[in-house]
């Protein structure tokens, strides 16, 4: 018995599968066999001395158990640990060893074949074998975790599902071998199109996803439908044969579309198909129930660069009286974009996007261009001249050639500069404080006036106000909305007018809607209101009627507009 397992023993050494080592107590290497050198690459001559040093850093610790149970027991059981070979590379192993008089007889098996094999059927249970790229499976694990990071930053993702169209006639005229090698090639071609972040699965035939993580627009990705499109539509050479492909691609958007795996990807089918309807060879947002939402972004941020030459934007001005005689003292200009199909529209609706392409620089200096104008056609009419406030970004305002623009219209517009006030956000003057200040002693040395607006919902420090050369306080009209009602902004508003009087500052409440804060507004002697209490924005031709027919601008008797 004792001879058969001997011998038993001896032809699985013989294989190559085990490799042996011998090492006295205190590990020193005292003898190896040829398989053990094969396995960690090295030549007897340049064996290490010790055990240890064939051991990663990392696992040394179990060396240290296993002898430890050695002395104790006599033999330790096998466990998984990494071997250095020679050129430094790891090779996983199965290690045991027994201890037989003064020596120590360790067993080597080498495990990178089966772990090699282990992730070879990792990587086939989760791509696609045609293309190698991710399957259905894996594309749902990451869209998965996306929105799981989306719900912690607040970050737009989109799913793009993609068809190539009238694929089947292809395949049946060239056959199934030049089929799979078009979609090979398709995998490649889209796989260019987007970022090493995002991800292109191929869901089986001709269907192809593409999860876009971190969007900052839906317009995003619509560009990068685009340029799938464009890449796709290049020819396809097969066997000096040119092949071209049209796709048809549905978008859908987290969280307007779907906050889970299941609704993206359904909604995303959804606009696929009215991707075909509509003929194929185009891209389509998902736009169901709530969610044209990105499409109007869409179509917004598509149209805005082009509004300005075809003259859709006006401008409309809001009467500001003054709070005891209800004089008209003067008014804000407020820029409206009378949309083809969409119609007027306010700034809270496209502002943004034209900070974002950088339109709004050339949009403010039309705004304030087209102002001064009206400013000035009302004058030249026999019209009393009256304060003309307008609005700055926080972007315009910190261009360089700022204050050279805003000289350059007052002279095209010989418009007096006294007549003028510009109004700047809080938050975009304490962007660069020290910056700000130097600008905003410029404007006052041209004799223009200054407003902080919005005061109250940024981070101004005291110590900045006193020293900003400026004439006019906004409060914010999410102070005035609820004065009547909430105690803290009722504190804050009150605050805000005893500090602007306290700086000898005019105080400007915006937003008065109701005859009560119109009462609690006077009672705290607010210099000047604006709001639908007394008059919505009105079109030039409207604004000049107000001021033909009287200068005085009676407030509503309803106590909401």
């Amino acid at each position: 018995m004792m001879n058969r397992l001997d011998a038993g023993l001896r032809r699985l050494v013989a294989t190559n599968l085990i490799g042996m080592v011998f090492v006295d107590l205190a590990g020193k290497i005292l003898d190896v066999d040829e398989s053990f050198l094969h396995t960690i690459g090295y030549a007897r001559a340049d064996l290490p001395p010790r055990i240890h040093d064939l051991t990663t850093p990392e696992d040394r610790r179990l060396d240290d158990e296993a002898f430890e149970k050695l002395m104790a027991f006599g033999a330790c059981a096998p466990f998984e640990k990494m071997l250095v070979r020679r050129d430094s590379s790891l090779v996983p192993v199965l290690f045991g060893a027994a201890l037989y008089e003064e020596e120590i007889a360790c067993f080597v098996v080498d495990l990178s074949q089966n772990k090699q094999t282990q992730e070879k059927l990792n990587h086939l249970a989760y791509h696609d074998a045609l293309t190698d790229l991710p399957n259905q499976v894996l594309f749902k694990d990451r869209l998965k975790q996306a929105i799981a990071m989306s719900r912690r930053n607040d970050q737009m993702q989109a799913v793009l599902l993609l068809n190539l169209d009238r694929f089947k006639t292809i395949n049946d005229s060239l056959g199934y071998t030049a089929g799979d090698r078009l979609l090979q090639s398709v995998a490649q071609r889209l796989t260019s199109c987007v970022r090493e972040s995002d991800t292109v699965a191929r869901f089986g035939g001709d269907e192809f996803a593409i999860l876009l993580t971190h969007v900052p627009r839906a317009q995003d990705a619509a560009n990068v439908a685009r340029a799938i499109k464009e890449t796709l539509d290049q020819a396809y050479l097969f066997d000096d044969q040119e092949v071209f492909v049209a796709s048809s691609i549905g978008i859908a958007v987290y969280p307007t579309d779907g906050r889970d795996t299941a609704s993206l990807l359904k909604n995303a089918g959804a606009a696929l198909d009215r991707a075909k309807v509509q003929g194929g060879n185009n891209y389509q947002f998902y736009t169901a129930g709530g969610t044209t939402r990105a499409l109007k972004q869409l179509v917004l941020e598509s149209n805005l660069r082009g509004a300005l030459e075809r003259s859709e934007f006006v401008v409309h001005y809001q009467p500001q009286v003054d709070t005891r005689s209800f004089q008209l003292v003067g008014m804000e200009a407020l820029v409206r974009w009378r949309h083809p199909s969409l119609g007027v529209l306010y700034p809270n609706e496209f502002i943004s996007l034209a900070e974002d392409s950088g339109l709004i620089i050339q949009l403010g200096d039309w705004v304030l261009r087209t102002a001064c104008e009206q400013s000035m056609a009302w004058q030249d009419a026999g019209l009393a001249p009256m304060r003309l406030s307008v609005n700055f970004s926080a972007r315009q305002f910190q261009q360089p050639t700022f204050i050279s623009t805003v000289a350059d219209i007052l002279k095209e517009t010989n418009l007096d500069p006294r007549w003028l006030e510009l109004e700047l956000t809080e938050s975009s003057v304490m962007k660069d404080p020290e910056q700000a200040i130097e600008k905003l002693h410029e404007l006052k040395l041209m004799g223009i006036r200054v407003a902080i607006d919005d005061f109250g919902t940024g981070y101004s420090s005291l110590n900045y106000l006193k020293r900003f050369p400026i004439d006019t306080l906004k409060i914010d009209r999410s102070f005035v909305s609820d004065v009547c009602k909430d105690p803290h902004d009722t504190a804050i508003v009150r605050a805000i007018i005893t500090l602007g009087h306290a700086l000898d500052l005019t105080v400007i409440a915006e937003g008065v809607e109701t005859q009560e804060q119109l009462q609690y507004l006077s009672s705290l002697e607010c210099d000047v209101l604006q709001g639908f209490l007394f008059s919505k924005s009105l079109s030039a031709s409207a604004f000049e009627e107000l001021l033909v027919e009287h200068q005085q601008v009676v407030p509503f008797a309803s106590s909401t507009v």
